[in-house]
């Protein structure tokens, strides 16, 4: 994975944009493309810097709040089976094979 683009470059760009300068025209001076000028200068009006956001860390479980009403189903939906339809299926009964 490549690395961010400095914070210096990021601020030149956005301070040349802001300058009056076109997103194609900063683009091309300073080399990145336009996608980039574009997202840095938006990001900056947004929140006030055009840092780049961090990378990795640990995400919380996109079910964690709803654990619990998983758990209740899955408790709710297994309890009813017993043992002696899951052994017959494979050729097994509950005295052995």
């Amino acid at each position: 994975m490549a690395r961010a683009y400095s914070l210096d470059l990021r601020e030149r760009v956005v301070a040349a944009v802001a300058a009056g300068a076109s997103c194609r025209a900063v683009a091309a001076t300073f080399k990145v493309s336009v996608a980039s000028v574009v997202k840095w200068s938006q990001r900056f009006r947004a929140t006030g810097s055009a840092a780049a956001h961090k990378v990795g860390g640990r995400r919380p479980f996109a079910l964690a709040s709803e654990r619990e009403w998983l758990l209740g189903r899955l408790h709710a939906t297994i309890s009813p089976l017993s043992a002696s339809p899951l052994l017959s299926y494979g050729g097994f009964n509950e005295s052995g094979p």
